[in-house]
């Protein structure tokens, strides 16, 4: 892994489907964004953060994350994730996430990464695997 700098940052940005409603999962929720749902998108912000410092063969992985959901958002909404790099601790990453939709901010909170070596995590998740 390269030397990723303190205060990178990253975006996703997507709009709102009936696929992504709470209601989808569960119709006793309300069709609004599902809380999982922003949690990628801050996820995939951070991952947008970090990809031009990845050597060929590493990736990374989601080990924390510790989100506030703050407002509801309605189906057809553009949301867009951002995420900045505020710790390296070796290979591991922590990034200040937030998300907002049309109107106003719907999510904040932090979110820790490890970068892997692809090959080392496939050998020891096919060790896993029932046979």
């Amino acid at each position: 892994m390269r030397d990723i700098p303190v205060g990178v940052k990253g975006t996703f940005t997507m709009t709102v489907k009936e696929e992504h409603l709470a209601s989808t999962i569960n119709p006793t929720l309300p069709p609004v964004l599902a809380t999982g749902w922003m949690i990628v998108m801050m996820e995939q912000a951070a991952m947008d953060a970090m990809r031009d410092y990845l050597e060929p063969g590493e990736a990374s992985v989601g080990v924390g994350i510790n989100v506030q959901h703050l407002a509801a958002t309605p189906i057809g909404h553009v949301v867009k994730a951002e995420a900045e790099l505020v710790k390296v601790e070796g290979r591991k990453l922590e990034f200040k996430v937030s998300a907002f939709d049309e109107v106003e901010s719907i999510g904040v909170g932090t979110h820790q990464r490890a970068v892997i070596q692809s090959s080392k995590f496939s050998e020891r998740l096919a060790s896993k695997i029932k046979r």
